[in-house]
This record gives structure tokens, sequence and C-alpha cells, in this order.
């Protein structure tokens, strides 16, 4: 599966982020997972910065996956945002980021989180898709570019 339906919700899916920086933006995310995770926004944004210290998620081309696993969630869950203005990451490439994959994940997901991390991975290192949804109007689009699988994206 190519697609991040069992990740997302609509309304986790953010357009045009305004964010200064790493903290404002880990803010946002937690705010943004709190439902869907049944956790508290706080919480969830201190899981992504512990995180970060051990060294940046941002891999480069102007994309980062902050992810973090915290006791309580039952499953997977994504927040996907798309930044007004690009921020420092200190991604490996030193190229600031605009494109946030945030993925928080059950204390005991062991495989299922790495293999979730490997396909978000895996999906925004296609320079075209990441083109897509760069170049999406509204986060309708961008949700409809992250749910839908990658073999519809092919021409027949």
């Amino acid at each position: 599966m190519n697609d991040f339906s069992d990740l997302l919700r609509h309304e986790t899916v953010l357009a045009g982020l305004s964010a200064a920086n790493k903290k404002t933006l880990f803010q946002t995310l937690g705010s943004a997972a709190a439902g869907p995770a049944g956790q508290d926004a706080k919480l969830l944004a201190d899981v992504l910065t512990e995180r970060e210290k051990l060294g940046s998620t941002g891999f480069g081309g102007g994309v980062a996956i902050p992810h973090g696993k915290l006791p309580g969630l039952t499953q997977i869950v994504g927040v996907f945002a798309r930044l007004a203005q690009p921020i420092d990451f200190q991604a490996v490439d030193d190229m600031p980021v605009d494109l946030v994959f945030a993925m928080f994940s059950p204390q005991d997901a062991g495989s299922a989180h790495l293999k979730a991390l490997a396909r978000v991975s895996r999906r925004l290192r296609d320079k075209g898709f990441v083109a897509k949804l760069r170049g999406a109007g509204s986060p309708d689009a961008i949700w409809a570019l992250l749910t839908q699988d990658e073999a519809r994206d092919v021409a027949v």
C-alpha cells in the first residue's frame, strides 16, 4: 500500500502553515494530532522534540519526518504539513524544510513503526510526488494526493 489513508485523517493535513521554528511547528503538529491520537497536545510535541534531540529528522530536499513513540496510542497517527515558509531543520543537506510528515506510534509498535516510516520516506523521496504536494492548491488537494494509491498515479 502506497497511500497514507491508514495514517492520516483529513483534518490532519495542513497547508500554508506558519511556523517560525521547530518548536512552534512541533506544538502545532501536536495540537493537530491530539484529537485523533487521544493524547495531550503538549505531550505529543514533547515526543517530537525529544526525538529531534537525537538528530534531525530532516532528510533532505526540503522534507522532514519527525516521529516518536508513546504509551497510550492504539494506532499510528500522522500529520502532514506544508509550510507557508520553509524553516531551518538542520537537515542533512542543510536545506530548509517546507514539507513535514509527523508520525506518532504506540510505544510497542516496533516493526509497524519502522515500516510506516519507511513507506513515508520512500514516497517523500519521489521528486515528482513532492513537486505535486508543493503545487497542490488546498488541503483537499494535498489530502487527495496523499491518500490515493501510487498505482492510480501511473498513466496506462
